[in-house]
């Protein structure tokens, strides 16, 4: 194993990306937890563009680390929950936390430690956001279209629900 800067900029984006996963884990404050999931989403992304991958980088980036954290922000401003209650985690909780981390760590060094890769020259990183186009547009359109009509669905479904609980909230 070679210290390079890929590998040095790797270890430090896989390091913020759990970190990220491990305060999302220990906040109590919800918005709190969702900035612990945006360092997490823009550190994966870094790690795509270590991998050449620009163009699911920048997908990363804008769908997650912008729309879903909106979205999650905007579940949370509407719905109705108790603030007051002040949740207390235990020395435990944090314990076995920290002994999951780095039983998981100590499981995933062991497993790719002597693992034997051969390394094949491919020509993914050229050109891979007009590859990317050519077979979503093509071969893959139908799934593409259809997953857009079912996101269409669940966004119209959750406008029905919520004006449903605006109507029995105005009831009471």
């Amino acid at each position: 194993m070679t210290l390079s800067g890929e590998f040095i900029a790797f270890m430090g984006l896989a390091l913020v990306a759990i970190i990220g996963g491990v305060l999302l884990l220990n906040l109590t404050k919800v918005v709190h937890m969702v900035v612990a999931l945006i360092f997490t989403f823009v550190a994966i992304a870094g790690i795509y563009v270590v991998l050449s991958a620009e163009f699911v980088a920048a997908v990363q980036v804008l769908i997650y680390s912008g729309a879903i954290t909106i979205i999650m922000l905007f579940g949370i401003m509407l719905t109705k929950h108790d603030d007051n209650e002040e949740t207390t985690t235990g020395k435990w909780r944090k314990v076995f936390i920290f002994l999951g981390v780095v039983g998981f760590a100590a499981a995933v060094y062991i497993g790719i430690y002597d693992f034997n890769v051969v390394q094949v020259p491919t020509d993914l990183h050229v050109d891979n956001t007009m590859k990317i186009g050519e077979a979503l547009y093509s071969k893959w359109v139908i799934p593409f279209e259809a997953t857009s009509v079912l996101l269409l669905v669940a966004l119209v479904g959750s406008i029905v629900l919520a004006k449903k609980e605006e109507k029995e909230g105005d009831k009471e």
